[in-house]
């Protein structure tokens, strides 16, 4: 059967009907960030991967409540534009662009430094910042440049930041993971291409599933200190992740656009955990696309597999190395 029968089949309109409408459904919130009265006066916020997309929806929303508001992002043009677009749209001043390439330690080292230096608090950070599609490469550091991208950069940036969100607690860490998780496989062996998952779809998954343990284990280390870390699906939004990918997966994104959500819908649950007085307190909990509290997969639930990625995640990043006197 050639591809033109193939599509004119009814079984195929069938199947593209039911997806179309299961991602219209997907679409529905029941959280209005409208109705949520508060405002971030006097807090700094520091959201990575804010030129576009998801991120850039959640620093404009940030702004809006008259946060300071530092977007995190590789590109200074990129960067710098959206810093712009969002003085302009909030009328805030305090919108600043530091730029991250998650992708590389040294660049998280130096970017968690100037933080460090010249903020005087961290009221919540969001780790947004995600690729997928990319072929496999190591990096000059001898770490899987996805995997880093996605999961080890964000680690790491986190907890260099510790003590800033604790000194300023009550702080949240947000983490956008994704419903793909469930499928995910969280090996430690991943971080540096010695084992690769099998494909850019099995490679985004695993570190997904990553950012789930990641969450767990980091709420379980900040008890008591006021300090909280959640996880989020945004669902299948409308961005500009598929860039990395051929021809043929971007015209199937590009066609199923009309079902999907927009940039701005699929920020609702990010800035749901950032800012809901309702999530005030709520630590270690993975939060659908809708905003509801959810069981993460299985996978995603197993402390032991979260505390033995983190010591791997440790040795990597050179966070378990305490200095020698």
């Amino acid at each position: 059967m050639d591809l033109l029968s193939a599509c004119s089949h009814p079984c195929w309109f069938l199947l593209t009907l039911l997806l179309g409408l299961l991602l219209w459904l997907q679409r529905r919130q029941r959280w209005d960030p409208r109705k949520c009265p508060t405002d971030l006066s006097g807090k700094t916020v520091i959201v990575t991967g804010a030129n576009s997309g998801i991120g850039k929806c959640v620093a404009m929303e940030l702004a809006r409540r008259n946060a300071r508001t530092i977007l995190a992002c590789r590109s200074q043009e990129r960067g710098q534009a959206a810093v712009e677009e969002i003085r302009a749209a909030t009328g805030n001043p305090a919108v600043v662009l530091r730029l991250l390439d998650t992708s590389s330690l040294r660049s998280v080292r130096a970017f968690a430094r100037a933080v460090l230096r010249e903020e005087k608090r961290l009221d919540v950070l969001v780790n947004n910042a995600g690729v997928t599609g990319l072929p496999f490469a190591v990096t000059p550091e001898g770490l899987e440049m996805t995997f880093t991208t996605n999961y080890l950069g964000p680690f790491l940036l986190t907890n260099l930041l510790l003590d800033l969100l604790k000194a300023s607690a009550p702080a949240r860490v947000v983490n956008v993971s994704s419903f793909r998780h469930s499928v995910g496989t969280a090996d430690g062996r991943y971080l540096t291409g010695q084992q690769r998952p099998g494909g850019h779809d099995a490679a985004y998954n695993s570190t997904k599933l990553m950012n789930v343990l990641f969450s767990a284990e980091l709420s379980r280390r900040l008890h008591g200190t006021g300090v909280t870390s959640n996880v989020l699906s945004p669902g299948v939004v409308s961005t500009n992740i598929m860039r990395h990918f051929g021809w043929a997966m971007r015209t199937l994104f590009f066609l199923l656009r009309p079902f999907l959500k927009s940039p701005e819908q699929g920020a609702i649950n990010t800035i749901y955990c950032a800012v809901a007085e309702e999530v005030l307190g709520i630590t270690g909990k993975y939060f659908r696309s809708d905003c509801s509290l959810a069981l993460p997969a299985p996978a995603g639930r197993d402390a032991g597999l979260a505390r033995k990625l983190w010591e791997e995640s440790e040795r990597l990043t050179g966070l378990g190395i305490r200095p020698q006197h």
